[in-house]
C-alpha cells in the first residue's frame, strides 16, 4: 500500500488548532486499495461483482443515501466512505458540521467503499444498510465511528457487535437480521464498490463536489470549495 503527504501545513497555536491539523493529515494520507472487496463479509461469501466500465458508472444512484434535502440544491457533496477507516472516522465531525452549515444549499450524498484491507468494514457497511431500511442509517453510521476504536482492526468479525448496536437504535431484530442476510442489501454495497472503483475511488474518504473528485490539503479549502459552489 501507498500513501500520500498532504502538503505543509503551518504549525497550530492553540489546542483547537492541532486537533484540525491532525484531521487533515489523516485524510491526506489515505490508503491506496490496490483491488477493491467486492464480496462484502457475511456467513455465505456471495461472487464478486464484476467490474463497472467507467462509461456506466454513476455518481449518485437514484437510492443512494442522500442525508440532506436542500429546497434548492445548489450542489452535490457525494463522499464515499469506510466505516473501518481512521481517517473518515477523523473526518465525520468536520462533515457533520458542513451539514449543518451547508445542508439547506447542498446534498451531502453517502456510498459505501470498504476497503480490503478492513476485515470488518464489509460487515459494518451490511450493519449500516440493514439499520437503513428501518430509517436508521445516520444513526448506526454515527455509532460506529462513535465506537470505531473499540472493534476496528479486529481479526475476527465484529458482526455481533454491529447487532448489539441495532438493539440499541431500537430496530425490529428481525427485520434487522432478514435484511443483513439478504442478497439484495449485499449487493446494494457492491454496486457502491462497483461504481467508486469504475470512478477513481481509491481510498477512503474521497469526497466529489459536482462530478469533480476532490484534493483537500486543508479545512478552510474545503469551506471554501463548498462557499463557492453553494453560491
Amino acid at each position: 500500500m501507498t500513501q500520500t503527504t498532504a502538503k505543509p501545513v503551518p504549525a497550530p497555536s492553540d489546542p483547537a488548532k492541532r486537533v484540525r491539523l491532525i484531521l487533515w493529515i489523516l485524510i491526506g494520507v489515505i490508503v491506496a486499495a490496490g483491488l477493491v472487496w467486492y464480496a462484502v463479509v457475511s456467513t455465505n461469501k456471495p461472487a464478486p461483482a464484476a467490474p463497472q466500465p467507467a462509461a456506466s458508472a454513476q455518481l449518485v444512484r437514484e437510492d443512494s443515501h442522500r442525508l440532506t434535502s436542500p429546497a434548492v440544491e445548489k450542489a452535490q457533496l457525494v463522499e464515499f466512505l469506510d466505516f473501518e477507516c481512521e481517517s473518515c472516522r477523523a473526518a465525520h465531525p468536520l462533515v457533520e458540521e458542513l451539514k449543518k452549515e451547508y445542508g439547506d444549499r447542498i446534498t451531502f450524498v453517502n456510498r459505501y467503499f470498504p476497503l480490503p484491507g478492513h476485515l470488518n468494514s464489509g460487515t459494518a457497511a451490511l450493519a449500516v444498510e440493514a439499520s437503513a431500511r428501518q430509517g436508521k442509517y445516520q444513526q448506526m453510521t454515527a455509532k460506529l465511528f462513535e465506537t470505531q476504536t473499540q472493534w476496528g482492526g479486529k481479526q475476527d468479525s465484529q458482526a455481533a457487535v454491529f447487532r448489539s448496536y441495532a438493539q440499541e437504535l431500537g430496530l425490529d431484530m428481525a427485520r434487522y437480521d432478514a435484511a443483513v442476510a439478504d442478497e439484495k442489501t449485499k449487493e446494494r454495497i457492491r454496486k457502491d464498490v462497483a461504481d467508486g472503483t469504475a470512478l477513481g475511488v481509491k481510498g477512503t474518504p474521497t469526497f466529489f463536489l459536482n462530478g469533480k473528485k476532490l484534493v483537500l490539503n486543508t479545512e478552510a479549502e474545503f469551506r471554501q470549495l463548498l462557499t463557492d459552489a453553494a453560491k
